[in-house]
């Protein structure tokens, strides 16, 4: 790294790496346990009913425990409802991140639209401060520590039939808020990315 000013302020600061996903009605496919010749069925009603985004950041700073803070947005097809996150939800997402960190953040995500957005690009400049945004490469998702967060909710849901988009959305909140609880999932994420964390020196 070159030895600028930002860069000496990003060392100290929290590496925060963001990631979004979507979950349907549609109920995963997994395995489960049950007697010879007698397959389990799940009976679910879905269709085209809604739909829950899901924003991730994973927080790494040496010293302290990894952290997972999220959102999620409800889609129940309503005229002039939002189908997802937009630039302004980011934005508070990461704001909220900022308070909760208590520290600058050093942003590392991928180039979806919303993130290299005209408005986003400004209100990143405004909070110049204590933010700084690092671009993942194309197709890199073994780069990213938050890519782990959907498998493990994946598994998570597995045999889960639900009666709607709303208790859907509980469901989710409920798994997510329990990987909160489990630093040493989250560092997982991490250890599998390679990626090494360790006090400044």
């Amino acid at each position: 790294m070159a030895c600028d000013k930002s860069t000496r302020a990003a060392w100290n600061s929290w590496l925060v790496f963001a990631d979004e996903s979507g979950r349907s009605l549609k109920p995963p496919r997994g395995r489960t346990w049950a007697r010879k010749g007698q397959t389990p069925v799940l009976q679910v009603s879905y269709g085209d009913h809604g739909r829950v985004s899901i924003a991730a950041l994973i927080c790494v700073k040496p010293g302290e425990r990894v952290r997972l803070i999220y959102r999620t947005i409800t889609y129940h097809r309503r005229k002039g409802e939002k189908k997802g996150f937009a630039a302004a939800d980011f934005a508070d997402l990461l704001q909220a991140a900022h308070v909760q960190l208590d520290g600058p953040i050093s942003l590392v995500w991928d180039s979806l639209p919303e993130h290299v957005s005209a408005h986003m690009r400004s209100w990143i400049a405004a909070h110049a401060d204590w933010l700084l945004v690092y671009r993942l490469p194309p197709y890199a998702p073994d780069l990213n520590p938050a890519e782990g967060i959907w498998s493990s909710l994946r598994t998570a849901l597995l045999n889960f039939a639900v009666r709607g988009i709303d208790e859907l959305t509980a469901l989710i909140k409920h798994r997510l808020k329990r990987m909160q609880y489990q630093p040493e999932l989250l560092t997982g994420f991490v250890a599998q990315t390679g990626l090494m964390v360790s006090d400044p020196v």
